[in-house]
């Protein structure tokens, strides 16, 4: 995700400062090179040498006749985006007046005025954050187009983003974003069909494809919305569904206002007549199935012109017979593509697919998190 991209991981005198140890890992693990620039308060907090090991580069922790604030985030400098976790009360408020009497605020200054993006993950005390001042602050800094990883409030503290929200904020600020201006909705994971207050009907579909579809879109600049059977994600507004008839219903609900649909859910093919109560159990029991709705066929019959992009699962084997079962669904619906696979990948990591189109397919190997990307990149050329 970060493949190739130059961060300048600046470190200010925070607790949560203890927390970029492992931040700057992470960079790494998705690709990115580190160096990272410390404040006197930051370095009484965690040692410059354990930000120097997990970087692998020598760490600033003053401007010297180097000009090292030149060097890392002037015009040709090293740095692709500045990143600032986490960033003091004290820190923000002395970016927002261009004050520049520590490492850290001098190397921001100077990428503002070279036009370096910047991300700025705030941690403070809650009061601290609710300050006036400091709101007044983060809205000025914010209109310069510097992106701001919203806290955590919890325990009258407001603390440091999580790393996924990190990270993922630095790749839409670093790389490029066709995507944006555009709402993406992405359907993802297992629907379940009620049988009675305890039991339902559901798949082993992980929903991991569609998340990563979902962060990729983000991370190209799309503003993405995500309906599904699971968790809120930093990424994308989250609509939670549990039901085929209740994924259908909040899709059609948001295609009249989006400009993409990527149908990656494994939705259930049928449904039953939900018991009232509980039905005891060591009885021989038979349930009565009925089809339920195509989402894709429901919302292209309501919207002819709406790109959309299918998932096609078969349990075969066969590339051929894949790609027959791909290609009748993108005729059916009139699809932009359709991402076909074997029922043996779901719920790993690592991914084998056929991207269908009419008269040719391609093959994608990989984890799902790059099979994200491919799809987004996918769909910026049918949006374009």
């Amino acid at each position: 995700m970060l493949e190739g991209v130059r961060v300048a991981l600046c470190v200010t005198g925070s607790i949560a400062a203890v927390k970029t140890v492992e931040l700057a890992h992470e960079l790494r693990r998705q690709g990115a090179t580190v160096r990272a620039v410390m404040t006197d308060s930051a370095c009484g907090i965690v040692h410059p040498w354990s930000v120097e090991f997990a970087t692998g580069m020598p760490v600033v922790t003053e401007i010297t006749g180097s000009v090292e604030h030149v060097d890392l985030c002037g015009y040709d400098g090293w740095a692709d985006v500045v990143l600032i976790a986490p960033a003091t009360a004290n820190t923000v408020g002395k970016i927002a007046a261009a004050i520049d009497d520590t490492p850290v605020t001098t190397c921001v200054t100077t990428a503002l005025g070279a036009g370096i993006p910047v991300v700025v993950a705030p941690a403070m005390h809650e009061p601290m954050y609710d300050h006036p001042g400091v709101l007044d602050a983060i809205e000025r800094v914010e209109s310069w187009g510097v992106s701001f990883v919203e806290p955590r409030i919890e325990e009258g503290k407001a603390k440091i983003a999580a790393e996924e929200s990190i990270v993922l904020s630095v790749a839409r600020n670093a790389g490029p974003t066709p995507l944006a201006g555009r709402h993406i909705l992405i359907t993802s994971g297992a629907t379940a069909e009620r049988i009675d207050p305890v039991r339902t009907l559901t798949n082993r579909a992980s929903g991991r494809t569609g998340r990563a579809v979902a962060r990729a879109c983000y991370v190209r600049g799309a503003d993405v919305t995500l309906v599904h059977n699971g968790a809120e994600v930093p990424y994308a507004a989250v609509e939670h569904v549990e039901s085929a008839t209740e994924m259908i219903d909040a899709v059609e609900a948001y295609a009249p206002d989006v400009d993409a649909l990527v149908s990656a859910a494994a939705i259930s093919d049928y449904t039953v007549e939900t018991r009232a109560e509980k039905i005891r159990s060591g009885q021989s029991l038979t349930l009565d199935l009925e089809p339920t709705p195509k989402l894709i066929d429901t919302i292209r019959d309501a919207h002819p012109t709406l790109p959309i992009v299918g998932f096609k699962l078969e349990t075969n084997g066969d590339d051929a017979a894949l790609v027959d079962a791909a290609s009748d669904r993108l005729d059916r619906a009139d699809l932009s593509f359709v991402v076909a696979n074997d029922a043996s990948v779901m719920g790993e990591e690592e991914s084998r697919v056929l991207i269908v189109r009419e008269n040719d397919h391609q093959e994608f190997s990989g984890s799902k998190s790059e099979l994200g990307l491919t799809i987004a990149d996918e769909l910026t050329a049918e949006l374009d």
